[in-house]
């Protein structure tokens, strides 16, 4: 069986390296063709495209994982020849029309008053507020370090709106975090039970289950391997 090359998306406020702990779990296991895209966070448009040209590059099958935003990106980027399957960790998979915004107001998270645009049009979750917003079950220090690492989105991206979602046509994985504050469990509950998901996992998590959660994400990327293998 040929195992697909794993590419992670990483979602807003966070980037590539946000994958850490589910890398190292990947590589015990012996998963080597790994990949982690660094997007821009300017639009979906560019996130797309730049998860797009990484994709281009296998030669092989590809399993795209995407975390939080990172959902919407590989909903939208997935439907290329080549790519196997979709793992989304607690993330956004907008059906066609829909935005990651469009959802969130529909049905707020949390958190939601802890995210402030600034005067370029960047929005940022507060320091002082991060850990308690996006990763409350991860250590202090580790949520310094997201806090003053964050990577933040343009704000406009928020409202950019998926044309064809690639979860119609690709067999999906999902992770439900059920203490995330950053997107309404609710919400993701929704969008596992309309993706009509191969597998869904509940974690009692944050919204940074990929951090404080990485075996049980790595076991969910497993059994989507296992099904997608050629």
């Amino acid at each position: 069986m040929q195992r697909p090359a794993i590419v992670l998306v990483h979602g807003f406020w966070g980037g590539a390296a946000h994958w850490a702990h589910v890398i190292t779990q990947l590589h015990k296991r012996g998963y080597h063709d790994l990949h982690a895209v660094e997007n821009p966070l300017t639009s979906l448009a560019d996130d797309v495209a730049r998860t797009q040209q990484m994709i281009r590059q296998m030669k092989g099958p590809v399993l795209l994982v995407g975390h939080s935003y990172g959902g919407a990106v590989i909903t939208e980027a997935g439907d290329m020849p080549h790519v196997a399957g979709l793992v989304y960790v607690a993330a956004f998979a907008p059906d066609a029309g829909e935005s990651p915004g469009g959802i969130s107001q529909a049905n707020p998270p949390e958190a939601f008053g802890n995210i402030q645009p600034d005067s370029d049009g960047y929005l940022w979750v507060a320091q002082d507020k991060f850990r308690e917003s996006f990763c409350q079950d991860l250590g202090e220090d580790e949520a310094r370090i997201m806090a003053v690492t964050q990577k933040a989105p343009k704000a406009s991206t928020f409202g950019d709106a998926i044309s064809a979602p690639a979860w119609k046509v690709k067999p999906s994985w999902y992770q439900i975090s059920t203490h995330d504050r950053m997107i309404h469990p609710d919400n993701q509950r929704m969008m596992a039970a309309r993706m009509n998901a191969k597998d869904t996992i509940s974690l009692a998590s944050s919204h940074a289950s990929l951090a404080s959660h990485p075996a049980e994400i790595a076991d969910l990327i497993d059994s989507a391997v296992t099904a997608t293998g050629t």
